[in-house]
């Protein structure tokens, strides 16, 4: 990339690095679903891989957030369709959005955002994460487990070609910025 960048102009160079590996990536995790007939590709990986190939040292873009961010998500997404008894009942887009899927959906959401907030792992993307869960999209407990190995797979290919490419990418959180990433907090004041 230092090469590259001597060259040519930033903005083209760095736009292609995402259009590389967001493809590459995003094309492996749809061909090993395809072969594996498993949801190993979903929508939030989307805007998880632009995070990582756009703005690595974000705080949100690092290893710990996106995987913590993720599980958390997991987690939440599939303990609300437990608590509304909504883990076997079909995705909402074709059963309807009955008022217990509305209540899931919300807990979900919200528990989700809390959660990253309490521990310090905001992850934005895992938002859409816990509601493709909530929502009956993806539930298989096995399917939940693949979907957070996608994402490990993901940040270890941000690992490696953002290193590749000269970004001082974490290996597992950036010590150069905050841990907590909220922009309604001044700077250098850390929530009780």
């Amino acid at each position: 990339m230092p090469r590259l960048l001597e060259r040519f102009p930033e903005r083209p160079v760095w736009a292609l690095f995402m259009f590389i590996n967001g493809f590459v990536i995003i094309a492996l995790l749809a061909l090993t679903a395809r072969l594996t007939h498993t949801p190993f590709v979903f929508p939030s990986l989307g805007p998880t891989a632009i995070l990582f190939f756009v703005t690595p040292l974000s705080p949100t873009a690092s290893p710990r957030n996106s995987i913590c961010g993720h599980a958390i998500a997991i987690a939440c997404g599939y303990g609300s369709l437990c608590l509304f008894g909504l883990q076997h009942t079909g995705p909402a887009m074709e059963e309807g959005v009955s008022s217990p899927r509305i209540f899931a959906v919300a807990l979900s959401l919200a528990a989700t955002g809390a959660l990253m907030l309490l521990l310090r792992s905001a992850h934005p993307p895992a938002g859409a994460t816990t509601m493709i869960i909530s929502l009956g999209v993806i539930t298989h407990p096995a399917h939940l487990l693949l979907m957070e190995l996608a994402v490990a797979i993901l940040v270890a290919q941000a690992i490696v070609m953002n290193r590749l490419a000269g970004v001082e990418y974490p290996l597992w959180r950036n010590p150069a910025r905050p841990a907590l990433d909220v922009p309604y907090l001044a700077p250098g004041r850390e929530p009780r």
